[in-house]
């Protein structure tokens, strides 16, 4: 019997460059579908049901910030990796705040995009794979089923939230580098910089903490990285 090919949805206005990407992913094994802009994409959210979706941010009509927005709301199991033109740092950082998992800036080597595809899938057969409960207080997180809760009520994280947030409790009062981070929870193959971890860390405080601003959970390790404190003070 033949494995089933992973799903991706490919969001971009431009044909050319929707092509390339396109020709390139089909070449690697995976089942592609297209999307020319937001609406196209989300009506395809429900008919093609892709794992996941390489998004532009640039789309005519609903543009790619609300599409992953509306993504991020119906459908968060779902990856996304923005697509970006060199210099929109402001969208990047939106794009991530609101939930996407990775991002590429344009022009970009498909071997690359490939990679990355592969990182945040693999993160997201792991966590289905792996049968065990990690609690903290007043803290849940479910692998087997996927699901974190917190005083028994169920936040809903993203893939990439969720990969992360295993890592803090699969290793308490560690010291953890951003590069190790990075390295656990989007790949060694990694090409990107560390503000997309420090956006992830920054939404994470907001679905856990209790005050975002003084976290009891996730501490700072100053010029270093992060520490998941095990029993807040």
């Amino acid at each position: 019997m033949n494995e089933k090919k992973p799903k991706i949805l490919v969001v971009e206005d431009e044909e050319s460059i929707r092509r390339f990407i396109t020709l390139n992913l089909s070449a690697a094994g995976y089942q592609v579908g297209e999307a020319e802009s937001g609406e196209e994409a989300l009506a395809m959210l429900r008919t093609f049901n892709p794992e996941l979706i390489v998004l532009d941010l640039m789309l005519p009509g609903i543009g790619g910030l609300e599409v992953c927005q509306q993504v991020r709301e119906f459908v968060p199991e779902t990856l996304v990796i923005m697509l970006t033109a060199k210099g929109q740092d402001t969208d990047k950082i939106l794009g991530l705040e609101l939930g996407a998992d990775d991002y590429m800036v344009k022009p970009f080597n498909p071997f690359e995009l490939i990679a990355r595809i592969k990182a945040v899938l693999r993160r997201k057969v792991a966590s289905r794979e792996t049968k065990r409960v990690l609690y903290c207080t007043d803290l849940r997180l479910d692998i087997t089923s996927n699901k974190f809760f917190k005083t028994d009520l169920e936040i809903e994280l993203t893939p990439t939230e969720f990969a992360l947030l295993k890592v803090f409790m699969e290793n308490p009062e560690r010291a953890l580098k951003r590069n190790e981070l990075l390295n656990a929870v989007w790949g060694e193959d990694y090409f990107g910089d560390t503000k997309t971890l420090d956006v992830h860390i920054r939404r994470l405080r907001e679905k856990i903490e209790d005050n975002p601003s003084q976290p009891k959970y996730i501490k700072t390790v100053w010029g270093s990285g992060y520490r998941w404190q095990q029993k807040p003070s």
